[in-house]
């Protein structure tokens, strides 16, 4: 599939209306994680900033949300995707140019440039995992073709020196991730998010550098969701992290000590 045809989308609100996105009814369809990943990125007006697999422009448009003047490009598998974020950035007015291709398969053009910042939301399962899933584009974006360590790789190639990596993944794929980095990224930060106080960490948020030296870093859990279990209908988000998602605000990032 090349694009996708009118009756197959639905355009959402992200940021509390403040960005508007086309996303497929049926596909792949961007939910908090994407948010969160943009908000954790200290970006600044004028910088560069990289989205590696950008699917339709989640979290490349929010930080473009929260930061303006950003200079941007996403690269994307999938066509029609590809065509979506093309699509999202301009109704943004976001500074966007999005490449189909695959990341271990970039134009010459892109390979000669270097970006302020390089984000990712690699697909969270390893090969195989979703073979079942009756959509393509989902089983794409959620079942692992690229290893991990190539798109660390690629990212720390396309990094400026001390240019910073953030990618949120699976707290399960840690050690994969820590790994890649070897060699390639330093000044390695580990944010875990909890659903709740107490409970266990399923996706970690982690920052590297390139040309890093500082010693690793694994920061207490931020924690999404008020109370210790869901007991009524409705958003129990806390409130710093309702600001990060309704008003733009930045994820507030543990500092240096």
């Amino acid at each position: 599939m090349t694009r996708f045809q009118p009756d197959e989308l639905t355009r959402n609100g992200f940021l509390g209306g403040r960005i508007q996105l086309w996303q497929p009814r049926h596909g792949y369809r961007a939910g908090v994680d994407p948010v969160l990943l943009a908000a954790a990125v200290p970006a600044k007006t004028g910088q560069s900033v990289l989205e590696l697999g950008c699917g339709a422009g989640a979290a490349i448009l929010t930080l473009h949300g929260r930061v303006s003047g950003l200079h941007l490009q996403g690269v994307e598998l999938q066509p029609a995707y590809a065509d979506l974020g093309r699509r999202n950035g301009a109704e943004n007015d976001a500074n966007l140019t999005v490449t189909c291709c695959d990341l271990t398969s970039l134009p010459p053009e892109l390979r000669q440039m270097q970006f302020d910042h390089v984000i990712a939301n690699p697909p969270y399962y390893r090969a195989g995992a979703h073979s079942g899933a009756v959509d393509a584009g989902r089983r794409t974006a959620l079942g692992e073709e690229t290893p991990l360590a190539l798109w660390v790789e690629v990212a720390a190639r396309r990094l400026a020196p001390k240019g910073y990596l953030h990618m949120i993944q699976r707290t399960d794929r840690l050690p994969d991730i820590l790994m890649a980095c070897e060699g390639h990224l330093g000044s390695v930060e580990v944010l875990p998010l909890s659903a709740r106080l107490g409970r266990a960490s399923d996706l970690v948020i982690l920052r590297a550098r390139k040309g890093g030296k500082a010693a690793f870093r694994l920061h207490a859990p931020l924690i999404l969701h008020e109370g210790a279990r869901h007991e009524k209908d409705g958003e129990s988000y806390r409130a710093e992290i309702r600001a990060v998602l309704r008003d733009g605000a930045a994820i507030p990032w543990p500092e240096s000590e």
